[in-house]
């Protein structure tokens, strides 16, 4: 098993901790702290020895941060935690701070009137976020001071840093070559006169690299940052513990290997101008190389939008790891509804025999992220993860919501599919159809080029904000080949100004949650492609379904839906059992074929 279901955290375990953290902020000198989830990497997920945030102050989601002060500490979450967090921190020593809603710089400067110096590691944070938090502090009084980890100093059994090794990912698999690629994004470095960029995702790493590595659960990247010079050499820093022999083959001779402890050097060895993302690297990135006298340039990450619009060879392997996993989604979800009548499935089980249906196509690498089984009331916490103390018991009347995906060499998938558990209400069913209508708008739409995240986000909403409803998170997240799920820049998203463009992936998945009762979502992954010319000429693009499993029709109020929308349902379900009734054993074939017959007149 690749999930495990011990609870990491515990409630009682932060008030101790805030008060060590405080003596220490005496010490330093300093009258707050910020803790943010994020390593120097800037990862969405984090190794166990970077996740401080989780063990200062129990929560456990995936994006926030938490401002720690003498007589206050505040957990800043988005709408997608606000459930969880409640959960999972202590409310006598950390108040959850609803965030974007309310800001940082809002926040100190209510919190702190007369001023006062908040510390922060510059490596945890970029510069866009300092200096953000900056602007939003002019003539407060309040300044920030870099300062070593706090935290650090006081976690005292803190695991040590991943060392997994990197491995070679097959250029077959990548669609073109390292020195292809390097190459190509070098010469995009001199067209723009700089000699250099600093690259301190691990996910641009491993794309441009055509490398993979295992320093984080669920995403094959390796812990490691690189200098791309115009002329397309590279400079690979990490801990040599990681590199083989096969891998110093695959990156001769045109890539030099240096330990992780040689960075900081070289950049501030750097001659003429440099590229830096001001978004994703580091704030101290930014101090070595002004310090250095390095003429700095503001710039994208050269990897972002390369690695965001997909090859013909990765887009292949991503249908071919749809394919081979809505195989094992059938199989699983047909053994779910023969064993949920019985009543005697908790959501523990649910997680463990999904894993075992993924696993037994005998090519899974690893799950993409936490499986979420949700019944009943968890299924309303949006990036819910079950331990043994939420583990609950799946009875009847509830809905059962499971997000969930796997790592595959060729492909990442995620897929959510919500479910009945006997006889639900009619509410939930209207719901339920309201998400789907959503979900098939966002299928079936036209778009001109240009057209950004933001400008088709409303498209899944629309069918909740007739009724009043609506969801706190995005539509869709970009996501990577065999790299990380959440990927960018490209999202379906009020917030995303990037165009869309061929080859991207990116998620559709809106929802509906109400606290204590249940949730719905329904997910299926796209890629952007060029769309065929209606007549009119003008360049259009559309999104391709990616994801193949059967939408459960139990759920499904017909009548609400136009005579546009049982097509497209109808033709979705005829082209999954055609696709994946070969590849299924007889029982779920079965199965398969019951639950994708046409919509009743």
């Amino acid at each position: 098993m690749f999930q495990r279901f011990e609870s990491v955290t515990r409630p009682a375990d932060g008030p101790p901790r805030l008060a060590a953290l405080r003596a220490e902020m005496r010490r330093a000198g300093i009258d707050g702290f910020l803790v943010p989830r994020a390593d120097m990497y800037q990862g969405e997920y984090v190794a166990p020895h970077d996740d401080r945030l989780a063990w200062l102050t129990g929560f456990t989601g995936s994006a926030g941060f938490a401002a720690a002060l003498m007589d206050r500490a505040g957990v800043f979450i988005d709408g997608r935690y606000r459930v969880q967090v409640r959960q999972q921190i202590a409310p006598e020593a950390f108040a959850p701070v609803h965030w974007p809603e309310v800001g940082l710089a809002d926040w100190l400067r209510e919190a702190l009137p007369d001023g006062g110096t908040v510390g922060f590691d510059p490596w945890l944070h970029t510069f866009e976020q300092i200096d953000q938090l900056l602007k939003g502090l002019e003539g407060s009084g309040i300044t920030l001071s870099e300062t070593a980890n706090l935290i650090d100093r006081i976690w005292h059994d803190q695991p040590a840093p991943p060392t997994g090794a990197i491995v070679v990912h097959p250029d077959d698999l990548a669609g073109e070559s390292h020195a292809a690629k390097r190459a190509r994004l070098g010469a995009a470095l001199h067209k723009a006169g700089q000699g250099a960029a600093v690259i301190t995702l691990p996910d641009s790493i491993a794309w441009l690299l055509n490398i993979r590595g295992s320093d984080i659960p669920r995403n094959p990247v390796p812990h490691a940052t690189a200098i791309l010079q115009a002329d397309g050499h590279v400079t690979l820093f990490t801990d040599p513990a990681k590199i083989d022999d096969a891998l110093r083959s695959h990156l001769f001779p045109d890539i030099t290997l240096r330990p992780a402890t040689a960075f900081e050097p070289a950049l501030r060895s750097l001659t003429g101008t440099v590229r830096v993302d001001r978004a994703s690297a580091p704030f101290a990135v930014t101090e070595i190389l002004n310090g250095a006298g390095v003429d700095l340039e503001w710039g994208q990450d050269p990897c972002i939008l390369p690695k965001a619009c997909k090859n013909a060879a990765e887009i292949d392997g991503s249908i071919r790891a749809h394919i081979r996993d809505g195989a094992a989604m059938v199989e699983f979800l047909s053994w779910l509804e023969m064993t949920l009548p019985g009543g005697r499935l908790t959501e523990i089980d649910v997680v463990t025999e999904l894993e075992v249906c993924r696993g037994a196509t005998g090519r899974l690498r690893d799950i993409s992220f936490e499986t979420i089984a949700g019944a009943g009331p968890n299924g309303a916490i949006v990036h819910y993860r079950v331990t043994r103390d939420s583990n609950r018991t799946i009875t009847p009347g509830q809905l059962l919501l499971i997000d969930s995906g796997g790592q595959y060499r060729d492909g990442t998938t995620d897929i959510t599919r919500t479910v009945p558990v006997g006889e639900v209400g009619q509410e939930e069913k209207e719901c339920f159809t309201r998400v789907l209508q959503g979900m098939i708008a966002m299928s079936r739409v036209r778009f001109p080029r240009g057209v950004e995240g933001r400008h088709l986000d409303a498209l899944a909403r629309y069918p909740l904000w007739l009724a009043g409803q609506d969801y706190d998170h995005g539509t869709g997240h970009g996501v990577g080949s065999y790299l990380c799920v959440h990927e960018g820049p490209q999202r379906l998203s009020r917030i995303s100004d990037v165009p869309l463009q061929p080859g991207m992936i990116l998620s559709n998945e809106p929802g509906y949650y109400r606290e204590g009762a249940f949730g719905i979502r329904i997910e299926n992954l796209i890629v952007v492609e060029e769309a065929p010319d209606l007549g009119d000429g003008r360049p259009m693009l559309q999104f391709r379904t990616l994801t193949l499993a059967p939408i459960d029709r139990r759920l499904i109020v017909a009548d609400m839906l136009s005579a546009e929308e049982r097509e497209w349902l109808d033709a979705y379900h005829a082209r999954v059992a055609h696709e994946l009734g070969p590849l299924v054993s007889a029982g779920a074939r079965t199965w398969l074929s019951k639950v994708t017959q046409p919509l009743p007149a």
